[in-house]
């Protein structure tokens, strides 16, 4: 009995190494040059619903986006991903020209953190005016089970 409690105390005390360990495993660089090649893709001129599904696959279903000074609320909700689907297909396309260059990305333990610079020009689907975009992007993506959970997209 006292070696069964033993090696139960053991193996419990062993548990969060064991999965911080497995979390390890989760290749934070390659992730970022994934996702910062799918985010790209999206604004592209000829950005396509594949793209666009494509760049979806890297968040979860109930996904948290705060794009300050636009929506300031991070909250995560059950409809997030569907949310985020039907914002981004009303402006899939718009772009005339679209460059971004990632300047700097780091990580920690479930965040990656990612800059951009970003040059954009396009046509509004609201008032058909031209935009023009020339800006540093920052965001910080929280990550849960291999999939970006929440969202704060920064613009300098």
């Amino acid at each position: 009995m006292k070696f069964c409690f033993s090696a139960l105390l053991a193996c419990l005390l062993a548990l969060p190494t064991m999965v911080n360990a497995q979390g390890d495993k989760f290749n934070y660089q390659q992730f970022t040059q994934d996702y910062f090649a799918a985010w790209t893709n999206v604004q592209k001129p000829k950005a396509t619903q594949q793209d666009l599904d494509h760049y979806l696959s890297f968040l979860t279903d109930d996904i948290g986006y705060q794009h300050l000074p636009y929506a300031n609320d991070d909250s995560r909700t059950p409809d997030g991903k569907a949310m985020m689907r039907k914002g981004m297909s009303y402006y899939l396309g718009i772009h005339t020209e679209y460059q971004a260059k990632l300047i700097n990305s780091s990580f920690a333990q479930n965040v990656i953190t990612i800059e951009f610079h970003t040059q954009a020009k396009g046509i509004h689907p609201d008032n058909g005016q031209e935009i023009v975009i020339d800006n540093t992007v920052f965001e910080v993506l929280e990550i849960e089970n291999g999939k970006i959970s929440v969202i704060r997209h920064y613009i300098n």
